[in-house]
């Protein structure tokens, strides 16, 4: 088993950005990750008391097709965020300013519109806290090999991408994760444990760079496997390096 593919997704909700490396720390979250998150009307999120909030309380894929469409880069050193539609630049604004977070607020707005239910807001994570969908979400790992088997039962091409992973392997058994909630895995310089397969929703059905609606991948893992889950979260127990074609070992 080997690491393929490695992505952050800074904005909750945007689009993925490749790694060809990531440092990760024991018990963080993975490098760069859900560092914002757009609160579609009030969510009661309080960044002096952070808590876990239901996703349904922010712009996402599952509700939000749009989405999909946007082509967004943050850069870290700046703070700034690019978001473009069909190639072209429709926001570009420093996140680390309040006119800047307007600005992508007002964009977003203008661009979801039907789908606001209340002022959008673009929240920051407060140190030691991420915006993911689940409490247990520090890290997400995606078996490609369980991605291709459900890819010939649905008869068509599935994008990896459509889960949203921080970390994609390769060469382990289809399904062979369903074994793995409660062992260690060694990735490259880092030990991992795994907590728990994660269960899909119906983000999963929207493509990629389309924002198209077009596939029940829920339905699909019930009708073919019996269960609604593709990949797993992970904590990191030991620190270090991870980088693209490091071998995973489970312990």
């Amino acid at each position: 088993m080997y690491l393929d593919a490695l992505y952050r997704y800074p904005v909750k909700g945007l689009s993925a950005e490749p790694l060809m490396h990531a440092e990760l720390k024991a018990l963080g979250y993975f490098p760069g990750d859900r560092l914002f998150a757009l609160e579609n009307g009030p969510s009661g999120f309080d960044p002096e008391a952070p808590t876990h909030q239901p996703k349904i309380k922010f712009l996402m894929l599952m509700k939000n097709d749009a989405l999909a469409k946007l082509q967004s880069r943050y850069d870290d050193g700046t703070g700034i965020l690019t978001i473009k539609l069909d190639g072209q630049i429709g926001v570009q604004a420093c996140l680390l300013e309040p006119s800047g977070r307007e600005s992508v607020e007002a964009y977003l707005s203008n661009y979801i519109q039907s789908d606001i239910r209340g002022a959008l807001r673009l929240l920051t994570a407060p140190e030691g806290f991420r915006f993911t969908d689940s409490k247990s979400g520090f890290i997400s790992l995606v078996n490609l090999s369980s991605v291709k088997s459900l890819a010939q039962r649905l008869d068509a091409y599935l994008d990896p991408l459509r889960f949203r992973a921080n970390i994609y392997i390769d060469q382990a058994a289809p399904w062979s994760e369903i074994d793995w909630p409660g062992r260690e895995m060694r990735l490259g310089e880092a030990r991992l444990e795994i907590l728990k397969m994660t269960d899909r929703c119906a983000a999963t059905g929207v493509e990629p760079g389309t924002g198209i609606r077009n596939m029940d991948v829920v339905q699909a893992l019930h009708k073919n496997f019996e269960h609604n889950d593709c990949g797993v979260y992970a904590r990191v127990i030991s620190g270090g390096r991870v980088a693209l074609g490091d071998t995973l070992e489970l312990l």
